[in-house]
């Protein structure tokens, strides 16, 4: 039989044919099909077969998982980096999100190898109209190039999606609208729950996929097939570093059940190893570390491409010095360094004055007792449907993304409209708590929900001096003349006599659960 015939044979029996792609109308969404298959690609496809039977002795006796960049034709893959691909429930119809970077590409190539019949979808976001003159070349040109070499290579199909519409009026909006009101919003939670496993997952309804896979660094466990009324619960990937759960705390209980991501169980040089033993044409990329489908874009660019600029005032917290100006308080974070192009620092951004549009700084943000370990938390969500009840289980918290957790207390209470609130209380102090930003709670392991942040702390902010309040209401700023001239030393303690109080600007908008969903 020849080697054609023989894998033809081979697909047949684990890829059955994919259903006809139709026109969704509800969501506005073309599909386009991309097919490259060429007769080199067979030996590939032999190769990434061959780790459906067991591993070899050698790779199973290693101390470590053993990834081999053999040639293709001897290939083998230890079945531990199948364990969160699902291989004993083979085959599984499969829709894989595809960026064209090497931790979806490697996601792809694990879940064909588990057996299952993959098809790829690239979700196309592009703001032509608004970003024109940002780029030389289409930001995302590159990128589904990679995404159809890496699917060419096995003969997966791939589905171009374009969401456009979807990004911009479930994201984009809501993050400018919080960049308004001096919240400090995060994108790539909003973009999973709204748009990677939500107007994705509506477009693709009728396709009747078991499961939607993603590159994602998190685990996700089903319940066995006899306890389907049981939830899904959402781990702590095995590599803690690059960790994603955070990014996923907000999803529902419906989005995790369809949802599994083959690298939860796989270091990140693992991955980069399983990468060049493919032979991904994609194998040697750099990760992305931009915001969610804004790719090549600044975000100070897009915020002001979409917010504008309006020139404030920087002022010392201790002092009320004016140092210099600004753009727009919404260019800034709470803690932030970088940007502010002041001598004598470094210098942090300790508070903002929405009202007033000022911000202020200070060069003692990690000396000052800001008593920043208390805040609440509103529209709270929990995988189980329900917060976690009083225990003997420590409760621990992320407030960003990153290996970091703090142990925590956790009340839930009412507030006037009847709406769920968390009071949560920090083993530690946590300098960059920002209100608009997640709080995600685990129980050991397991992330078991979250909430965003509505105020930093117990309603106190970073010490600022009276003066620098009565400068900040001054509604002509002229008047207050030319910048102070700092030199760069240690911070003057003399100035800590100043009288100080505690900003008062317009009552922070409450975030409900409607409004982060």
């Amino acid at each position: 039989m020849s080697l054609r015939t023989t894998v033809m044979s081979t697909i047949s029996l684990y890829f059955p044919p994919n259903p006809l792609r139709r026109k969704i109308a509800s969501t506005a969404v073309t599909f386009r099909r991309f097919y490259s298959l060429s007769t080199a690609n067979f030996q590939t496809l032999t190769s990434t077969i061959s780790p459906l039977s067991s591993p070899t002795a050698a790779a199973v006796a290693s101390e470590s998982p053993s990834v081999s960049s053999n040639s293709s034709s001897a290939r083998t893959i230890d079945l531990r980096y199948l364990s969160c691909s699902l291989p004993e429930k083979r085959p599984l119809k499969v829709a894989v999100l595809l960026s064209g970077g090497v931790d979806s590409s490697v996601a792809l190539r694990l879940l064909h190898a588990a057996g299952h019949s993959c098809t790829a979808f690239y979700l196309k976001i592009w703001f032509q109209e608004d970003f024109e003159n940002f780029w030389t070349e289409c930001p995302w040109e590159e990128d589904l190039k990679y995404a159809k070499a890496v699917c060419g290579q096995v003969d997966v199909p791939l589905e171009v999606v374009h969401l456009t519409d979807e990004y911009w009026n479930n994201v984009v909006s809501f993050i400018i609208n919080e960049y308004r009101n001096g919240r400090t919003p995060n994108p790539d939670v909003l973009c999973n729950t709204r748009i990677k496993f939500g107007a994705f997952v509506d477009a693709i309804g009728d396709m009747k996929f078991d499961f939607i896979a993603s590159g994602h660094y998190a685990k996700v466990v089903h319940p066995e097939s006899s306890d389907k009324n049981e939830p899904s619960t959402l781990e702590l990937s095995k590599d803690t570093v690059k960790d994603q759960t955070y990014f996923l705390s907000h999803l529902s209980q419906s989005q995790l059940k369809g949802l599994i991501f083959p690298l939860g169980c796989i270091q990140k040089e693992e991955v980069r190893g399983l990468a060049k033993m493919f032979e991904l044409p994609n194998q040697d990329r750099k990760d992305s570390q931009g915001i969610c489908f804004l790719g090549k874009i600044k975000f100070s660019e897009f915020v002001a491409r979409h917010i504008g600029e309006e020139e404030g005032v920087i002022l010392e917290a201790e002092s009320g010095d004016f140092l210099g100006k600004h753009r727009g308080f919404w260019f800034y974070t709470i803690g932030q360094r970088q940007g502010l192009r002041l001598p004598g620092g470094p210098w942090y951004v300790v508070e903002k004055d929405v009202q007033n549009n000022v911000v202020f700084v200070s060069r003692n943000y990690f000396s000052v007792d800001k008593r920043r370990r208390a805040f609440r938390v509103g529209s709270l969500r929990w995988f189980s449907g329900s917060p976690p009840r009083q225990s003997s289980i420590q409760l621990q918290c992320k407030v960003r993304h990153g290996p970091g957790l703090y142990n925590c207390d956790l009340a839930i209470e009412e507030d006037g409209n009847g709406d769920e609130i968390g009071v949560v209380k920090l083993s530690e102090d946590d300098q960059g708590l920002a209100a608009g930003q997640f709080a995600a709670f685990y129980q050991d392991s397991i992330c078991i929900g979250s909430g965003v942040i509505l105020e930093s702390w117990d309603d106190q902010g970073f010490p600022v001096c009276a003066k620098a309040i009565e400068i900040a209401s001054m509604k002509d700023k002229s008047k207050i003349g030319k910048p102070v001239k700092i030199k760069n030393e240690e911070p003057d303690r003399s100035k800590d006599n100043c009288e100080t109080a505690i900003i008062e600007d317009t009552p922070p908008q409450r975030v409900t659960n409607s409004v982060v969903q």
